[in-house]
């Protein structure tokens, strides 16, 4: 059963759920959502029109940024043109 709100708001606490919820309330109440993973750990399906289209999970506490994310640097690849495209036409100084 997959819930659009906090489980707490169903008298849930402490339970792992996979929690889903809408892009337009992630992005309003993102640090909520953020926190509550921290917290109680689980998954987070992020949906668009009701498909999901991301999963977001907390790391393994207590790991350094090159045990949580070492492997995924030697699989990423970035092509050369995006890495060094410039953006000022996109982003103009103000």
């Amino acid at each position: 059963m997959t819930y659009a709100a906090f489980p707490e708001a169903y008298g849930l606490k402490g339970i792992e759920l996979m929690k889903t919820v809408s892009k337009s309330v992630l992005k309003a109440k993102m640090f909520e959502f953020f926190r509550d993973l921290e917290e109680h750990g689980g998954e987070l399906i992020v949906t668009d029109y009701g498909k999901p289209v991301l999963r977001i999970t907390r790391c393994t506490p207590g790991l350094s940024v090159d045990e949580a994310f070492g492997e995924l640097r030697k699989k990423a690849k970035i092509p050369w043109d995006a890495a060094i495209e410039s953006t000022e036409e996109e982003w103009p100084e103000r």
